[in-house]
């Protein structure tokens, strides 16, 4: 677990696309660097977000770590537009001492979007992000005012637009210093998206008390349709 508030911002030095060694899990794998503040008290083993994806340390030294890539990560991040000396966002697992001070975040990203535009406001900066028309289904779970993760990054959404698959956040200038969406590029880069998992299983527990009801002949729900029903038919 995670929450979203990034600790230092490593940058890539290597991208292996078969690392036959045993921390490399003969697949793609990636060494991330400049973080030797977060390795203090690392172990093989320990999970890492990198640019908000939940990712096991395989091997690391006093400055650098290692990670394996999934085929399933590929599939879902924008792991695949990373490229050698690029700036990640970075911050450990949640421990016991750390004060929560974003939100719930899984590091299991659910897909991308790209940066519409960006644009200030005072010493903020406003960001627009857009979703490919197969990914609107996640549109549901954004609202205004609430949490999103983007890259890694606890951000509160300002607007939303369901009509073109957009929405905005406002990026404060302590934020804007140290996290990497300042550097990327708009209308190009794509970033890493988390929805709030509360709407998800807000959802996924509406979804499935409804169908419980609809299947049970004696249920309430089934109990009112069937007295409209009647009713409806009374008055004919």
């Amino acid at each position: 677990m995670f929450t979203g508030i990034v600790e230092c911002i490593g940058t890539i030095e290597s991208i292996q696309e078969m690392d036959m060694t045993k921390s490399g899990g003969q697949g793609l794998s990636i060494v991330i660097k400049d973080c030797s503040n977060i390795l203090t008290d690392c172990h093989i083993g320990d999970s890492i977000a990198i640019n908000g994806i939940c990712l096991t340390v395989t091997e690391f030294s006093n400055n650098s770590f290692k990670v394996g890539i999934s085929p399933e990560t590929l599939r879902r991040t924008n792991v695949a537009e990373w490229s050698i000396n690029a700036k990640v966002n970075l911050e450990r697992a949640v421990s016991n001492d750390v004060r929560f001070g974003g939100h719930y975040v899984q590091g299991h990203v659910d897909t991308i979007a790209l940066i519409k535009s960006a644009f200030p406001d005072g010493n903020s900066i406003i960001f627009t992000f857009q979703f490919d028309h197969r990914d609107s289904q996640y549109m549901k779970y954004i609202v205004e005012k609430g949490f999103i993760c983007i890259d890694g990054v606890s951000l509160t959404v300002t607007q939303v637009n369901d009509e073109d698959n957009s929405f905005s956040i406002a990026m404060i200038k302590h934020t804007q210093e140290n996290v990497t969406l300042p550097l990327k590029q708009v209308g190009k880069d794509r970033v890493n998206i988390e929805v709030d998992l509360t709407g998800k299983i807000i959802e996924k527990q509406i979804i499935s008390a409804l169908n419980d009801q609809i299947n049970n002949v004696d249920s309430p729900l089934v109990n009112l349709v069937n007295m409209l029903i009647d009713k409806k038919l009374k008055q004919k």
